[in-house]
């Protein structure tokens, strides 16, 4: 069993802490939310004051952060971890970020004796705490051998989609087809109730024919088709429309910069902006057959 440093303890970083604690590791857990930090102590892990106090004597770090800037921070700015971690230890950043900065830590990574992987997730707060994650990785053949282990503990499905930054590139391009596929569907749900057509009918028919997708025949974001969806839980969140608006941002970030043409990720980037900015950022991204049905 491994000895691990956790930082980023929210909605999936504290599931995620619980469930390497069930497999046998011992954690050292770090977030800035003192509460956060309470729920993982009170599974199993043992609490440290600061990102570096987390990390120093890890044989593996994880961190599970909101945006580029503050992997970047904990990772080599004011007391950063990979100042602090022992020759050969092993960093995975599970945080969806942009390219660039994947790219950037990994090479640092690299100068200071450390390898690291780019292994952001897919599967939502119930994957998080189901164990059933999807890991999309970037880095070096021998830094995947060695996370692939520890990412088991955690998820069901584990990639290695090729050198540094490749996991953040699979994980940006996956959630930009998700969320065109997500309005797509709604907007055929959408003009079935206009047309009369009942919902559960056009769901019988569509999620056997041409149409299927996952968006459709695992998350139905109309009521009843799906009992498990949020559309039956009054969109409660799995994951927030704030957290699909960061990963199309992500994406037409990445499209200016390498001249990739995505005008439907363009438009389902305005979709879900406008819905998040009339104060639905915290509900389940589906929920965006609302914004799509009441216009």
């Amino acid at each position: 069993m491994a000895q691990i440093g956790f930082i980023g303890l929210g909605n999936m970083g504290g599931p995620m802490v619980a469930n390497l604690v069930s497999a046998g590791h011992g954690v050292v857990a770090f977030d800035i939310s003192a509460d956060a930090v309470a729920r993982s102590v009170d599974g199993g892990a043992m609490a440290a004051k600061s990102a570096a106090a987390a990390a120093r004597g890890a044989e593996v770090v994880i961190t599970m952060l909101p945006a580029g800037a503050h992997v970047r921070s904990v990772m080599v700015e004011d007391d950063g971890i990979m100042d602090v971690l022992a020759n050969g230890a092993l960093v995975i950043d599970c945080s969806t970020i942009d390219v660039p900065t994947a790219r950037d830590m990994i090479f640092e990574a690299g100068k200071r004796g450390l390898e690291m992987i780019d292994a952001p997730v897919s599967g939502g707060v119930g994957g998080a705490a189901a164990g059933t994650l999807t890991f999309m990785c970037g880095g070096t053949s021998s830094a995947f051998g060695r996370a692939e282990p520890i990412l088991k503990e955690m998820g069901k499905n584990i990639f290695h989609a090729g050198d540094a930054g490749a996991g953040q590139s699979a994980k940006v391009c996956n959630n930009l087809m998700l969320a065109i596929q997500m309005i797509a569907v709604s907007e055929g749900f959408g003009l079935a109730e206009k047309l009369g057509l009942d919902a559960q009918k056009l769901f019988d028919i569509s999620s056997t024919a041409t149409a299927q997708c996952w968006a459709m025949t695992s998350y139905c974001p109309v009521p009843g088709p799906v009992p498990s969806s949020p559309a039956n839980n009054k969109y409660a969140a799995g994951f927030t429309v704030a957290m699909m608006l960061k990963d199309l941002k992500l994406s037409q970030e990445v499209a200016s910069l390498t001249g990739a043409n995505t005008p439907l990720g363009a438009h389902a980037t305005e979709l879900f902006d406008a819905y998040a900015g009339e104060g639905n950022e915290n509900l389940d991204f589906s929920a965006i057959i609302r914004h799509i049905t009441d216009q």
